[in-house]
């Protein structure tokens, strides 16, 4: 490569994290990698990767992480449908404002981050791009912490020079999912999989590889710098379509069952006051963000990475799907080297 960067990368060992290090490393990249003493890192020791310990709330792990590079990409954050909003913004607003500040103080070349397109307000979108502001009541505590660090990133941005990109994917899977899809697969096994409504909403889906496209093409464009991009798999897919090719590939029937969108929203209220009033810590079966996700159609634009960043998704959602759960099986059968990453 004719200009190798030194890149620190936040969220080392999770999906988009991992995948972000192993674009850097094929691209021959130098990677420093902040990690958690509790995390799994044993797909990370297998990589040529400088590690960190730490976190976004340590501030002498982040001052040795940044010390150095070229590039500062944040895949760090707390994850989840259900929580109080002061748990979420700790680690997501607060403690990354600390990230944010120490690659202003090592004057980095370029810092990219991880957001959501879930910082949209939670209705029915329908091509929305980046001109449409994002929500600042959000459904639920993640999504509202992510529409918070975004403001401060680019804050950093206008007051401090920062050169900041930020890039806000859908719903993210590819390999080393070890979450969202092996519960979707599970649900599709023992037939408790229902639709919200027709099933016939757009999915804001995006493969893990073709997000990390965007992400390098963020961190190297300069016309990207100060900017927000949406980023999909492109084209449109239905809730029902990803679901059914998914039961396709693990051999079992498409799901049929539905609940209407009044009962759907109904249930997500209900639910959650009861389980608000009783502290629980655990997502009720059918709250809002789950309803946001199943429910609403989320179509957005990404003509704008299109046009600014060159992105055009390399592989295609079935293709996606068909990779990822060739690998999911993988990992089934030689559970002793599959490493959660």
């Amino acid at each position: 490569m004719a200009n190798p960067k030194t890149i620190f990368i936040t969220g080392a060992t999770g999906l988009v994290g991992s995948h972000v290090v192993e674009e850097a490393l094929a691209r021959g990249h130098q990677v420093r990698a902040l990690v958690r003493a509790s995390s799994d890192t044993a797909w990370l020791d297998r990589q040529c990767v400088e590690k960190v310990e730490g976190d976004l709330a340590d501030i002498e792990a982040l001052k040795k992480g940044v010390e150095g590079v070229d590039w500062v990409i944040n895949c760090a954050a707390k994850v989840g449908d259900w929580g109080k909003l002061e748990d979420f913004r700790k680690l997501n607003v607060e403690a990354f404002g600390k990230l944010l500040e120490v690659a202003c103080e090592a004057k980095v070349e370029r810092f990219v981050h991880v957001s959501s397109l879930g910082v949209y307000e939670g209705r029915d979108h329908f091509g929305t791009d980046e001109t449409t502001p994002p929500a600042a009541n959000a459904l639920d505590g993640y999504t509202r912490s992510k529409v918070e660090a975004e403001a401060l990133a680019l804050k950093f941005r206008t007051e401090r020079g920062l050169p900041v990109s930020i890039v806000r994917p859908g719903f993210i899977y590819g390999p080393r999912d070890r979450t969202v899809l092996p519960k979707l697969i599970h649900a599709l096994r023992i037939g408790t999989m229902t639709y919200f409504g027709s099933g016939d909403q757009s999915l804001n889906c995006v493969y893990v590889k073709n997000l990390v496209q965007a992400i390098f093409l963020a961190a190297e464009v300069p016309g990207a710098i100060g900017e927000v991009f949406n980023v999909t798999d492109g084209g449109r897919v239905s809730k029902r379509d990803f679901i059914s090719a998914v039961a396709e590939e693990i051999g079992v029937k498409p799901p049929t069952r539905s609940i209407p969108l009044w009962l759907a929203w109904t249930l997500a209220v209900v639910m959650e006051r009861v389980a608000t009033l009783r502290g629980s810590t655990v997502p009720p079966l059918v709250n809002k963000a789950r309803y946001k996700f199943l429910g609403l159609n989320l179509d957005y634009s990404i003509e704008k990475a299109r046009r600014v960043l060159g992105y055009e998704p390399a592989v295609s959602t079935r293709d996606a799907i068909r990779i990822t759960l060739a690998e999911l099986k993988s990992a089934e059968r030689e559970p002793a080297r599959a490493g959660t990453a």
